[in-house]
């Protein structure tokens, strides 16, 4: 007894946990996640296919992903078991998801075919390739049905009906098919990835799509090989299943992760990148459009107001704001803002921006003090005597007006040096017009002086009387 307690205890010690342990203690709950990572990209994306429901490539990528969201459904044991159980056939859930993997593999060929021609330009070969896809995979679909019900498959197998059944007349056949037409599809799909990739001029969104696609397309050529060399093994007489059952799955998994993220990562991209900007652009507003709320009234605030729709909101209110202005605008304030801002270092378009934002902020305080223009000093006015200065750059340029605002210390750098410069030319006039005055005012005691001279002088300027 005490010879065989060293043995007990080691039994009873836990055993180190290999990676195929791992995939083997947790294979029936495995397959669920990336359905349901797969699961989740198909919610996100549904709300762009039922509005755009008019696009073919939106509709085959929720197509796509519905697919492959059936094959993970499908494989998972519980599943399998509750097929068969259903069916009352043993194994008919082999077949289904064979021809369920078999359906998605054609279908990426098809999608990446496509997508990269486009919809508009399809050339007859192109064309021509579409229905070998379709014919060919058609067919294998329906080569591997014919196959199942030839073979004589009675003992049900969750996990390894692959390698079980690889030696079986007709099994064997069977899938041995639907790996061919798996890595065949994944060749050809991974080769038109890969050119793709290297094309120029392609957006940087679909880029990566294409690159998360390549490499998820390469796991699956890996899965294929496992796949392979299992049944291959079995046929040599050898014991290689677990490549099928610890090795194959982990591969199919992140494989199809990589794959959805590829075919999403474009659209969802690109949807999200719109609305960042239209985000940024109403945030971008805010300045300007406080400074004119500023002034009465404002865009109600509406629950689940869409982003795009508070943008032309904020935007048209702004506009409506400054031609509200117009009759308080200085457009020789705007100039001298201008020169005031090149003076300090300003480029060109900022010093333009700041100029607008001082002559926004001066039009604003004199509407508040009721000090309106009376045309004279509008510049280039609507008209002549209106008292309306012409705003169509500030209504076409109120987002570099807004970022300017964002800066109150510039935007008082230049107000205080355009004042500077109109006290100094207010007082230049100033000085003149008062030259002016006296110049007149001497010229005119001049004419007084000589008419007097000439009245009291009656026989005339020689002095001589004729």
């Amino acid at each position: 007894m005490n010879d065989l307690a060293p043995v007990a205890a080691r039994l009873t010690e836990p055993q180190a946990l290999t990676p195929a342990g791992f995939v083997n203690d947790f294979y029936p709950s495995f397959w669920w996640i990336p359905a349901g990572i797969l699961a989740a990209a198909l919610a996100i994306k549904l709300p762009s296919i039922i509005r755009l429901w008019t696009d073919p490539l939106l509709r085959a990528v929720g197509g796509l992903l519905v697919l492959a969201l059936s094959v993970f459904v499908f494989v998972a044991p519980s599943t399998i078991r509750w097929v068969n159980q259903v069916t009352g056939v043993p194994n008919i859930s082999g077949p289904w998801v064979y021809s369920l993997l078999t359906a998605f593999c054609g279908s990426c060929l098809l999608l990446i075919i496509t997508w990269r021609d486009g919809l508009s330009d399809r050339s007859p070969r192109t064309r021509a390739a579409m229905r070998w896809v379709l014919g060919t995979y058609a067919a294998v679909i329906a080569a591997l049905w014919i196959m199942f019900a030839l073979a004589e498959m009675p003992e049900e197998r969750l996990r390894d009906l692959d390698t079980h059944y690889a030696n079986t007349p007709y099994a064997r056949e069977m899938i041995v098919l639907y790996l061919l037409a798996h890595t065949v599809a994944t060749l050809i799909t991974n080769a038109l990835i890969w050119n793709w990739v290297r094309t120029d001029g392609l957006d940087s969104l679909l880029r990566w799509g294409l690159k998360f696609l390549g490499v998820g397309y390469a796991l699956q050529l890996a899965f294929d090989a496992a796949k392979l060399s299992a049944v291959g093994g079995r046929w040599a007489g050898r014991d290689l299943d677990w490549l099928s059952t610890a090795v194959a799955p982990p591969l199919a998994c992140l494989s199809a992760i990589l794959i959805a993220v590829g075919f999403i990562l474009p659209h969802t991209g690109q949807y999200l990148h719109d609305r960042r900007q239209v985000r940024d652009a109403v945030r971008e507003l805010r300045p300007l459009y406080r400074l004119m709320k500023a002034g009465g009234g404002g865009v109600p605030r509406v629950l689940r107001t869409p982003p795009e729709l508070r943008l032309i909101r904020r935007e048209t209110f702004i506009r409506d704001g400054l031609l509200a202005l117009s009759r308080f605008v200085d457009a020789d304030l705007r100039a001298r803002s201008y020169e005031a801002a090149l003076a300090l270092g300003h480029p060109p378009d900022r010093a333009k921006a700041l100029a607008a934002a001082v002559t926004v902020l001066d039009a604003a305080d004199a509407r508040s003090q009721g000090r309106e223009r009376d045309g004279a000093g509008s510049g280039s006015g609507s008209g002549s005597g209106s008292g309306e200065a012409d705003t169509t750059d500030l209504l076409r340029d109120i987002g570099a007006v807004s970022r300017a605002l964002r800066c109150p210390d510039e935007v008082r750098a230049v107000r205080e040096r355009a004042a500077a410069a109109g006290a100094a030319t207010a007082a230049a006039v100033a000085t003149a017009a008062s030259a002016a005055s006296a110049a007149s005012a001497a010229s005119a005691a001049s004419a007084a002086s000589a008419d007097g001279e000439r009245a009291g002088d009656p026989v005339g300027h020689g002095g001589t009387e004729r």
